[in-house]
């Protein structure tokens, strides 16, 4: 997959996430964008590493699925790092 697609895969991954995770969550779609490039990445690294599955094809259900799982992780400890104490 080339750096447009993983762009594309990221901001969508990245975007669902956040509709998956309740609560309110800073950044607009530049944090999403780099949220998602990081969760698919994570994604497939923890894919590959667990299920000798990785992100190979943009339209695979598996590259979606481990894009979203890993940018939901990124998401909650990004969540967690940037949580305000009261």
């Amino acid at each position: 997959m080339g750096i447009i697609g993983w762009i594309v895969l990221g901001l969508i991954a990245g975007a669902i996430a956040k509709a998956i995770k309740p609560g309110k969550q800073g950044g607009g779609w530049i944090a999403t964008l780099l949220l998602g490039v990081v969760g698919a990445i994570l994604g497939g690294w923890i894919g590959s590493a667990l299920f000798n599955v990785g992100i190979s094809e943009f339209w695979s259900l598996s590259t979606w699925l481990l894009a979203i799982g890993g940018a939901l992780i990124v998401l909650i400890i990004w969540g967690l790092l940037t949580r305000k104490k009261a």
